[in-house]
């Protein structure tokens, strides 16, 4: 058995770690495992009351951004440098969905859909993923979602099914590119998870029967319980893990 000096536990002291949309649900979980596992956080986000308010609480910095912007995230990844001097760590967690029958799906629907979460992620990953280039090691964690394996049911999703199906071949292949430059490209993939959008979808009482009953485990996630495995993702415990989609969703997928 070959030995390494190189350690596999999931501690990031010393570590620079971005969160898209990290001011609430998902992402301030995300935020929340990160700092408690040393790293120095900075919440990227559109709405400065959470992201401000979340960066103060888990003694992390804000920097404003709008994902969909391309010259937004540019100027976001240099304010990050300039503070830091480096970026290790960036979690792509901005997203949305809206749910209609694709006959019925505007252009404009369409387009607001993809770009943030397809848009939003390339900009992200082009714009971070150079600093880390050039720098010659960084780890990317892109937030999919099990809809871009499965079409889910009974809402109707085409375009939010598709935008996350394109995180999961976007990740695929930035980590087949930068995999020999030092650069981990990783994406996990939650499945129905106790955020303001899924409640709300689970206030329709067919909506929420379906999607339980789909759920081998019988319940939604709590954001708790995605953030661990983006945690052993951003660290050195995946250190031979890149072009991987990690699969968070109490069983859905199996069926």
């Amino acid at each position: 058995m070959t030995s390494t000096s190189r350690s596999t536990s999931p501690v990031l002291d010393g570590r620079v770690a971005v969160v898209t949309g990290g001011g609430q649900g998902i992402g301030k979980a995300i935020g929340t495992t990160l700092a408690d596992a040393g790293a120095t956080l900075v919440i990227l986000d559109r709405n400065e009351a959470t992201g401000q308010a979340t960066a103060e609480e888990l003694h992390g910095t804000f920097v404003a951004a709008d994902v969909t912007d391309p010259a937004s995230v540019r100027a976001a990844a240099r304010a990050v440098q300039a503070a830091h001097g480096r970026v290790d760590i960036l979690v792509n967690n901005a997203g949305i969905v809206r749910n209609s029958p694709a006959e019925e799906t505007s252009d404009e629907e369409w387009r607001a859909i993809m770009a943030v979460n397809n848009d939003g992620v390339f900009w992200c990953c082009r714009e971070f993923g150079r600093l880390m280039l050039t720098a010659g090691s960084g780890v990317i964690v892109n937030i999919a979602s099990m809809s871009g394996l499965v079409v889910n049911r009974p809402q109707p999703q085409a375009a939010y099914n598709v935008s996350k199906a394109a995180v999961i071949q976007l990740t695929r292949s930035l980590a087949a590119e930068w995999a020999a430059r030092g650069v981990r490209v990783n994406a996990v993939a939650p499945g129905y998870v106790a955020t303001e959008l899924t409640l709300r979808g689970m206030s329709d009482p067919v909506w929420k029967e379906e999607w339980l009953r789909s759920t081998p485990m019988g319940r939604v996630a709590q954001p708790e319980e995605i953030a661990p495995a983006v945690l052993y993702l951003a660290s050195d415990a995946s250190s031979y893990v890149t072009g991987s989609t990690l699969v968070v969703d109490g069983g859905y997928t199996a069926w």
